[in-house]
């Protein structure tokens, strides 16, 4: 093996442990919010709110899927529908007042912990290590299938 191939087998294992400790994270972060659901509020308060089939493509997820998951942050109080102004036909979803604080809790639990796990880290590696990231995360899409 390479030492590229080996590099990539490596990535692949340490980024797997990463996405299990963000799932088991997620949890302790805020006991009602998965990491799925993080992800869904923080993408509707990025955007201002969106219809539900938006979050369904920009996930690459069913429909069904997503609706279960808006289901679930309606019934909890975290996301309302509205009428988009525009279309009256139409539903929006936005974060509630209940949602935009627990998101900034959980959100603030999380930069603290990124920022423990890092605190040894010197700057030139926090700097390398995040253009790296921008760098995977911006590669072409679809290109994510575990």
């Amino acid at each position: 093996m390479s030492a590229a191939e080996s590099a990539v087998e490596t990535i692949q294992r340490e980024m797997t442990i990463f996405a299990r400790r963000a799932r088991a994270s997620a949890g302790r972060m805020h006991p009602e919010l998965s990491l799925v659901s993080y992800t869904l509020l923080g993408h509707l308060e990025e955007r201002g709110g969106c219809r539900a089939t938006d979050l369904a493509a920009h996930y690459a997820l069913d429909k069904s899927t997503v609706s279960r998951q808006v289901a679930a942050l309606e019934r909890a109080g975290l996301i309302e529908r509205r009428l988009d102004p525009e279309d009256h036909r139409v539903q929006v979803l936005h974060l509630t007042d209940v949602g935009q604080e627990i998101l900034a809790q959980v959100t603030r639990s999380r930069r603290a912990a990124f920022r423990e796990r890092l605190a040894d880290w010197p700057e030139e590696d926090l700097v390398r290590f995040a253009a790296y990231l921008e760098r995977y995360n911006a590669g072409p899409a679809g290109a994510d299938s575990d």
